[in-house]
């Protein structure tokens, strides 16, 4: 069913787009939540800083590639101004990253713009 859906957006470049989004976006959210869940509280209550640097650096680093993902997708399935800056301010905030890529994908897969 999601090959139908897919298959009904305008253009060939929104699905790869929409694939490279999607990644993104869980591959940070995972690791906000792991970093704000786990490395956070590792760190303030037992004194471990490690976990928190190493999933800090990485989640910076990936959230600029999610960032780049997030301007391609907008970009081409012609999103609104703010769409796309609810959705990237999403992707800092714990849990509700999951909620926005679902929101984003529906409608970006219905034609609708975000």
């Amino acid at each position: 069913m999601a090959a139908e859906q897919t298959a009904q957006l305008p253009g060939r470049e929104i699905p790869p787009a929409l694939t490279r989004y999607r990644v993104m976006a869980t591959v940070v959210g995972v690791l906000l939540v792991a970093l704000f869940f786990v490395a956070v509280p590792l760190n303030h209550l037992a004194d471990v800083p490690g976990p928190s640097k190493v999933l800090g650096t990485a989640h910076g680093w990936l959230y600029g590639l999610f960032f780049l993902a997030t301007v391609d997708l907008a970009l081409r399935a012609k999103w609104t101004l703010k769409g796309f800056a609810l959705t990237v301010i999403a992707g800092t905030v714990p849990v509700l990253s999951f909620f926005a890529e679902r929101r984003a994908t529906a409608k970006t897969r219905a034609g609708v713009r975000v």
